[in-house]
């Protein structure tokens, strides 16, 4: 028998303060920049996977990663469902025309993993290519390791308890309502079958070149900091000193005759009357 979930109350118990949230975020988010540098100067290839339950919290992980990085350096895809071309060709090969170059970090949010889980629970393709999938996934990640591109799996995991609670917190706000697609909606109530799809695909899937890491995510300060900390433990950067950067003084005193502010039209100060935070505090 399974034992009694934790109450609402007991579960937060343990959940990360935010003003140290803040503080670490901000820490490990200047690491992060240090990473991309790195991985410019070596011609690093980085790819990162991030799958798992609906509203786990894999948006929020991915938003803290990019957020300080420069972004001619890293990618975010995340892919539409396939067309009916996409639907003839191998599997694999729309998300190969997404894999980095020399210096280049790509992110997908949800992967060829899709297979093991949304399209084998809701029957989007059938019996012989999940099997075939499951089967081929492991050469295709070892030809990317023999390739010099460096891949990072990882599955986000969410309880039932929380996931429902996001869900219906979704649910009533129309400014987050986007987050719930039909799918989601049909998902909701097939969490069994998503668990023993999960279960399944790790047991095919989980191997020395392309190993799953999984982060809890009920707390998704937690999931935050514990996905970017072990990031950045897989991979053996250093600092590379930056260039120093000398600003000359300008002279402001030429001045250049210019047509009149008003020749052309501009926008509104709609806040010209309101408090400034530097007056209101």
């Amino acid at each position: 028998m399974d034992a009694k979930p934790p109450s609402k109350k007991s579960s937060k118990a343990n959940w990360l303060n935010k003003k140290f949230y803040e503080k670490e975020i901000k820490l490990l988010q200047e690491e992060l920049v240090k990473l991309q540098y790195w991985v410019i100067e070596n011609g690093y290839k980085l790819i990162l996977t991030f799958d798992g339950r609906d509203a786990a919290g894999k948006g929020g992980i991915i938003k803290r990663i990019i957020e300080p990085l420069n972004p001619r350096g890293v990618r975010l895809v995340a892919l539409p469902a396939p067309n009916d071309r996409e639907r003839t060709q191998w599997y694999f090969q729309r998300y190969v025309s997404h894999f980095p170059a020399a210096g280049e970090i790509v992110i997908f949010d949800r992967s060829w993993y899709n297979r093991g889980g949304v399209e084998r629970v809701m029957d989007f393709c059938t019996d012989e290519e999940y099997w075939e999938f499951l089967r081929s996934v492991p050469y295709f990640e070892r030809m990317l390791h023999r390739a010099g591109v460096h891949l990072i799996k990882y599955w986000i995991s969410v309880s039932r308890e929380e996931q429902e609670k996001r869900f219906q917190s979704r649910a009533s706000d129309p400014m987050r309502q986007w987050k719930l697609s039909p799918m989601d909606l049909t998902a909701r109530k097939l969490w069994n079958e998503y668990s023993k799809a999960k279960d399944l695909m790790m047991e095919h899937t989980d191997t020395p070149e392309g190993p799953w890491h999984q982060i809890e995510g009920d707390d998704k300060r937690k999931a935050r900091l514990n996905g970017i900390r072990h990031l950045l433990d897989q991979i053996p950067y250093t600092e590379i000193p930056a260039n120093p950067i000398s600003l000359e003084k300008l002279d402001m005193t030429q001045q250049l005759e210019r047509p009149p502010r008003d020749s052309h039209e501009v926008v509104k100060d709609y806040y010209k009357e309101a408090i400034s935070f530097k007056d209101s505090k």
